[in-house]
């Protein structure tokens, strides 16, 4: 499924196994598995307006084990192990992401720009000097969501100029390997004066739970098919809370199960027979892609 979850309305677009989730700074915290002692109930809104009560939620870390993908280890093993998941894939992750979605990632990812309005934000920030426009990408690696803002915002054209972008998108990942293979190809698109000059976007080593950024930061957080990879999902979304400015936007892009009982047993029977072959195919590795198809299914 795409849909788009904001505090006032729900609203969900069938379309396959993927979904949107974008969220006011306000709401965001609301969401945040951080209540006080007193706190026994939650008020959820409803897709027809009304309300419900509902017991607050479990954290999402529990005891002294998590899972990566069907497998169980310990809280503090999984981030070394998606780590090297990342590493091995690194060079050929964008290849296999057309093969595996036949292309279709490109329209979620597009769906996320469409609802994001970064354009229209863009082109109101431009027109009155002194404000300015900060973006985060969390798990944004080799850059496919970043460059699409970084195009929606006319940064290109800015950086035939001189003095920094009042523009900026920031790609945060915990894995180097992956942020090499995005600035390698963000200075093959677009030059090497939209890093170094108008600082229009940028890459930095980052994890999700603990960012190095100060308090009220960003505009607009968001994380593309990285939040199941992230152990602590709670802490993550702190996190992106703390770093939101007031009246930011937390969007998140990830997989969802499919309702319909037969197009979910086709989509099991391909994820779970042809995309580690695949994997195996054109990356020489099998291990990640099964981990990477699991992972989708603990998560959702």
């Amino acid at each position: 499924r795409i849909g788009r979850l904001s505090n006032n309305d729900k609203m969900m677009t069938p379309y396959c196994a993927s979904r949107i989730c974008g969220l006011s700074r306000s709401a965001l915290r609301k969401s945040v598995h951080c209540f006080k002692k007193n706190s026994q109930a939650r008020l959820f809104s409803t897709q027809d307006g009304s309300a419900s009560t509902s017991r607050r939620p479990r954290p999402y870390i529990q005891g002294e084990e998590t899972h990566f993908g069907f497998e169980s280890v310990g809280i503090n093993e999984k981030e070394g192990r998606v780590r090297e998941v990342f590493e091995s894939v690194a060079d050929s992750y964008d290849v296999m992401n057309d093969l595996m979605s036949g292309g279709i990632h490109r329209y979620w990812k597009d769906y996320l720009l469409d609802v994001s309005a970064v354009a229209s934000m863009a082109q109101a920030v431009r027109k009155f000097p002194g404000n300015e426009l900060r973006i985060l990408d969390v798990a944004g690696g080799t850059g496919d969501v970043a460059f699409r803002f970084i195009d929606a915002a006319g940064c290109p054209e800015r950086s035939k100029s001189s003095g920094e972008d009042c523009i900026s998108v920031t790609v945060c990942d915990i894995n180097p390997e992956m942020l090499r293979v995005g600035e390698k190809r963000a200075r093959e698109r677009f030059g090497s004066s939209l890093l170094d000059e108008t600082k229009a976007l940028s890459f930095v080593e980052g994890n999700a739970q603990s960012l190095q950024f100060p308090d009220n930061s960003f505009d607009l957080y968001t994380i593309a098919f990285g939040l199941r990879n992230v152990t602590d999902v709670d802490m993550a979304l702190r996190e992106a809370y703390r770093v939101l400015k007031p009246g930011g936007r937390f969007m998140c892009l990830e997989f969802s199960q499919i309702p319909d009982p037969i197009l979910r047993q086709i989509y099991d029977t391909y994820s779970f027979n042809v995309i580690p072959g695949l994997g195996e195919l054109v990356a020489n590795d099998r291990a990640s892609y099964q981990y990477l198809v699991e992972s989708i299914r603990k998560f959702s």
